[in-house]
């Protein structure tokens, strides 16, 4: 919902008149409307000339569509750019795909820096799978130096933000750190958490 929201906001920005805007917020809502039934054919109809126009949500719709092939052949590739439009954006959800990706190589070469690049700025804005994402980068150095610390830091702030994997991984991953290095974790967390994620280092 927060996400449709956005798009009218969005929609209404854009548009030099009251009237033009109503009717560019009740077509994107049509576009909405058709993916929740299924149409996708209409979905995709209706999002293209959002996206092109540079609407990131649209932009992440197409992405996603192409990655599920929903209205259209599956292709990662062109997932991929759409994702970018919208990842480059700030669309957090777009950041997070374009990282899933680059670690599976569809669309993309496989490329575990990049996904990482895409993980943290995701992560930085909240979301707890990329959080939970890159402390598996951490944890087995893909993309980065392997640092356990790092990664229980990472599933401890994606724990705190209901991902219950990140729980799991971090008791697996704190039996091979120190009580020490546990600690300086913990406190990693709690300052990137109170930072807003602006202090994560």
């Amino acid at each position: 919902m927060k996400r449709i929201i956005r798009a009218v906001v969005m929609a209404l920005l854009l548009a030099p008149g009251m009237l033009w805007a109503n009717d560019l917020t009740q077509q994107f809502k049509a576009g909405v409307e058709a993916y929740k039934i299924r149409d996708y054919e209409t979905a995709y109809e209706i999002f293209l000339p959002f996206a092109e126009g540079g609407l990131d949500i649209a932009q992440y719709n197409l992405g996603l569509m192409y990655s599920h092939g929903q209205g259209v052949a599956q292709d990662y590739a062109e997932a991929a750019r759409w994702y970018r439009l919208a990842a480059e954006q700030g669309d957090v959800d777009a950041q997070l795909n374009l990282g899933v990706l680059y670690v599976q190589g569809q669309g993309v070469a496989q490329d575990y820096a990049e996904a990482v690049r895409w993980y943290r700025l995701a992560a930085e804005q909240g979301n707890a799978k990329a959080q939970y994402n890159l402390g598996r980068m951490y944890g087995l150095g893909n993309g980065v130096i392997q640092d356990y610390s790092t990664a229980h830091m990472w599933f401890n702030i994606a724990a705190s933000n209901g991902n219950s994997d990140a729980v799991h991984n971090r008791d697996v991953i704190a039996d091979r750190m120190t009580p020490e290095a546990i600690a300086d974790a913990q406190s990693r967390a709690r300052i990137c958490i109170e930072s807003d994620y602006q202090d994560c280092d």
